[in-house]
């Protein structure tokens, strides 16, 4: 059996969360689903938008499914995801960008992944004042030697196990000479490790160009934290949006999945939401689970319904259905 701490999250958390654990347990994949709560319902209630059982059930059984949260303005963290990642020690951020049948898109056959640094560079938000009257601000953005090689060894080994041919490297050392510089130096080292995949770097914006231009050129890409945070939103652009992108969070003992998108209070409750991107994040933990036969199963009934069933799909991806139709058109596939 595997436990899995299960945040739900705020906005249309809940309801993409029941869709998602609907579809899972229709697999009958063992999973002891431990509820948790974080986020701006709970800060509303306590006072305090990640609690301490939430933080000693992640502690304990080391994987979480969280939906989206909204951070409460002034409750002491910057981002309660950027907290989770750093409380734990999540290092590797790896967002896919994968074509997904019968969704709009400007791009067919995008099929890259991105690697992105989680506990350091500017993201982190390191700022102070200069002067008293708070007209002069700074960031400070850390990069370290350890960091830097232990995310660009995980999009190697990635690349190495999942049959992927080139890793590129993404960084702004032409005028970040200290910082990217360090993690393009690091990147070349390790590099050498693996002659059997092809690495290139770009600089920040060059890449950006490359990757609305011919994104098909792309397969694992690795960059530093604020770089990747954009990237990584722009990549989903390609494929359809942030409604059909998965997302991971994994360090060497722990890991938490996450949809990337908002809570979107605005919809919430009415149906509308759209849970392929939480149930992508998901597939991933059953793929991280050893659950890789479930993984397929239920990858493949959603791109049926995409394809045959569009119609019981909700409105962002072109449908006409609701949330709880397109689940049971992917749990009735599943029974099939």
């Amino acid at each position: 059996m595997h436990n899995v701490v299960l945040i739900s999250g705020d906005g249309i958390g809940p309801e993409i969360t029941k869709s998602v654990r609907t579809i899972i347990d229709s697999v009958n994949v063992d999973i002891n689903w431990i509820e948790a709560r974080a986020g701006e319902g709970v800060y509303n209630e306590t006072g305090n938008p990640l609690p301490d059982e939430t933080l000693e059930a992640i502690k304990k059984h080391r994987i979480a499914l969280k939906g989206p949260l909204t951070t409460p303005v002034g409750a002491g963290f910057r981002s309660i995801n950027v907290a989770l990642r750093q409380k734990f020690d999540l290092y590797s951020n790896i967002r896919p960008a994968k074509s997904v049948p019968n969704v709009n898109s400007n791009f067919k056959n995008v099929d890259m992944v991105l690697f992105r640094e989680n506990t350091q560079g500017l993201y982190i938000g390191k700022e102070h004042w200069v002067d008293k009257e708070e007209k002069h601000a700074e960031s400070i953005a850390v990069v370290t030697e350890d960091a830097s090689k232990k995310i660009i060894t995980a999009a190697f080994e990635y690349a190495k196990n999942n049959n992927r041919k080139k890793v590129t490297l993404v960084h702004k050392a032409n005028i970040l000479k200290l910082t990217t510089g360090l993690f393009l130096k690091v990147g070349k080292e390790v590099s050498k490790n693996y002659p059997e995949i092809e690495f290139q770097d770009l600089i920040v914006d060059n890449m950006a160009m490359q990757m609305v231009i011919n994104p098909q050129q792309f397969d694992v890409i690795v960059t530093t934290n604020l770089f990747g945070d954009i990237l990584s939103d722009l990549a989903s652009g390609l494929i359809g949006g942030l409604g059909v992108t998965g997302a991971a969070n994994i360090g060497d003992d722990a890991a938490m999945f996450e949809a990337v998108h908002g809570s979107a209070p605005d919809i919430a409750g009415k149906g509308l939401a759209n849970p392929i991107a939480m149930l992508f994040s998901a597939l991933m933990m059953l793929d991280y689970l050893g659950e890789k036969k479930a993984s397929e199963r239920i990858r493949s009934a959603v791109y049926a319904v995409l394809l045959d069933h569009k119609e019981l799909c909700t409105k962002d991806i072109g449908g006409n259905g609701t949330t709880e139709s397109f689940t049971n058109a992917v749990c009735n596939i599943l029974k099939d």
